[in-house]
């Protein structure tokens, strides 16, 4: 069985690990309304995607209903 033979200190226990944090999520322009959304997502202000319209808005969700 596979047993440490010294303690691994806590400055090389930290070293590891800095590599785990997570990176930001980038963003990029919506190319109808111009707002920041995340890539590969339907822009929640405008509803489009891949240049055509694939569903309503949230803000004119609410107003229709």
């Amino acid at each position: 069985m596979a047993v440490p033979k010294k303690k691994v200190s806590p400055g090389r226990k930290k070293m590891r690990r800095q590599f785990y944090a997570l990176d930001a999520v980038g963003s990029v322009t919506c190319p109808n309304c111009l707002n920041q959304r995340k890539p590969h997502r339907v822009c929640a202000s405008c509803g489009y995607y891949n240049g055509r319209q694939v569903m309503q808005p949230k803000a004119e969700a609410k107003e229709t209903a």
